[in-house]
């Protein structure tokens, strides 16, 4: 992609492409069209979300944050039972913090193991937090920023329904 023809990607399936308007400063990265997230505020609040965590059968703590729409910054943390099928992925408490605050879209998001390293959502949260998304939504993951859409290419959502 040429930086100087190119009009920047947007929309589900759009790949977060380096542009002119495209920076990396500290824990701040602009996006085309942009906003910027403070993937640092959002790490911290994973990982506090990580102690919180009830993990004593897994023995693996998550904590997860994301940033919402209109600034918001939410987060969640796993929850286990003895019954192990039952548990709740970080993401499910996240999603039900987002519900509690009054909703909104998830435009940014991370999750971190007890150790504090960023993993990648299982499929079953991809598609919970593609539900609740921004149309672009982006993920730090261990390998980087991404977009939901390229962790779960051509998802059936709330958008297809509402099309018909």
């Amino acid at each position: 992609m040429s930086n100087d023809d190119a009009t920047p990607p947007s929309g589900r399936g759009a790949r977060p492409e380096p542009t002119d308007d495209t920076e990396v400063t500290g824990s701040l990265r602009l996006f085309p069209g942009g906003g910027a997230v403070d993937w640092e505020k959002l790490n911290t609040r994973a990982r506090i979300a990580m102690t919180r965590a009830y993990a004593p059968y897994s023995g693996y703590p998550v904590g997860a944050a994301a940033l919402l729409s209109d600034g918001t910054v939410i987060s969640g943390c796993n929850v286990e039972n003895a019954s192990y099928g039952v548990g709740l992925c970080a993401e499910c408490t996240l999603v039900g913090q987002l519900r509690m605050e009054g909703g909104g879209e998830i435009v940014a998001f991370t999750c971190v193991n007890g150790d504090g390293g960023h993993i990648t959502p299982c499929g079953r949260c991809r598609q919970l937090l593609h539900e609740f998304s921004a149309e672009t939504m982006y993920m730090l993951t261990a390998e980087g920023v991404t977009t939901l859409a390229e962790m779960l290419p051509q998802a059936f959502g709330p958008r297809d329904l509402a099309e018909r």
